[in-house]
């Protein structure tokens, strides 16, 4: 069953709508988007969902797979696989042009708190856990002092073509940030405290027993990757990027400080719950990413 469920949520992965630079540069922006809102910063008193609103917006990347198409590739499936040549093109471009990588305690005492952050500020992220975020992306990120964050699906650690436990430790130790991405890559707005697990018995027969999706999708994974990293987990990324209002009071007691969507309008009254973030495309050209990291915040 594990391995049916493993197949379902990595073509659902591929198909569906989701899934720093020199150290030298000491220059740092204002907090702020404008004048008027408070700067509590100096004050340490959380700004409320209005101020956070006002702030200007952060880019935040999404990848997911970093590999070179393949003949059997679909149409959508290229939309979320860049390129390695264009990948470390688009890399190199951010670097040139000045951006810093910021990690999420940086995000969130900005949003919060007005807490000053570097030039040009950009966060990186990668979803799914794939091997090629080790491999690939990884190195490339090292070549110009940048950090990411990987947020992780537990039940693929140790699969062929994703990564190891071991993999996602050596990641955290060495600076970047590991957030959680559910067991399974199950939507989000499907969850139940009450819902039902159907298991096909070797001879055919179906039986069913209760399950809590909250527990299963996000508490065990989140502690599995607690002990992983030996960190507190405090960061999530919704599968396929897909949320609904009703859950987001749940992700708050969960204890995450920010949850990251996609390019969706985030919500006034839990903006830290729906951070947004766009796909790096396998189709746009290294320009074209440039002007969108610009443009779409």
């Amino acid at each position: 069953m594990l391995k049916k469920a493993f197949v379902w949520l990595t073509v659902c992965a591929l198909g569906a709508t989701s899934c720093q630079s020199k150290p030298t540069d000491k220059t740092v922006v204002a907090a702020t988007a404008s004048a008027e809102v408070p700067a509590t910063a100096a004050s340490g008193k959380p700004a409320d969902n209005a101020a956070i609103m006002a702030r200007k917006q952060v880019p935040v990347v999404c990848y997911h797979q970093i590999r070179d198409w393949k003949p059997t590739d679909s149409k959508g499936a290229k939309d979320y696989i860049v390129q390695i040549a264009a990948f470390k093109e688009h890399i190199k471009m951010l670097a040139d042009s000045g951006y810093h990588t910021i990690l999420p305690d940086q995000l969130y005492a900005y949003l919060t708190t007005g807490t000053p952050l570097p030039k040009k500020p950009i966060m990186l992220t990668f979803d799914d856990t794939d091997l090629d975020q080790f491999t690939i992306a990884n190195p490339t990120l090292k070549k110009y002092g940048f950090k990411a964050v990987y947020f992780v699906m537990t039940v693929s650690l140790g699969r062929p073509h994703y990564m190891t436990a071991d993999m996602v430790k050596k990641l955290s130790d060495e600076g970047n940030v590991i957030g959680s991405h559910t067991w399974d890559h199950h939507r989000v707005d499907k969850y139940s405290h009450n819902s039902e697990l159907k298991i096909i018995g070797k001879n055919g027969k179906i039986t069913t027993r209760p399950v809590d999706d909250w527990v299963t999708q996000i508490d065990k994974p989140t502690k599995k990757l607690e002990e992983i990293t030996g960190k507190k987990i405090d960061y999530f990324a919704y599968p396929f990027g897909i949320w609904k209002k009703p859950v987001l009071p749940e992700f708050q007691k969960k204890g995450f400080k920010i949850a990251f969507q996609l390019a969706d309008k985030r919500d006034p009254d839990y903006p830290l719950m729906t951070v947004r973030r766009i796909l790096d495309s396998g189709y746009w050209s290294t320009k074209t990413f440039g002007n969108s990291v610009k443009n779409s915040f």
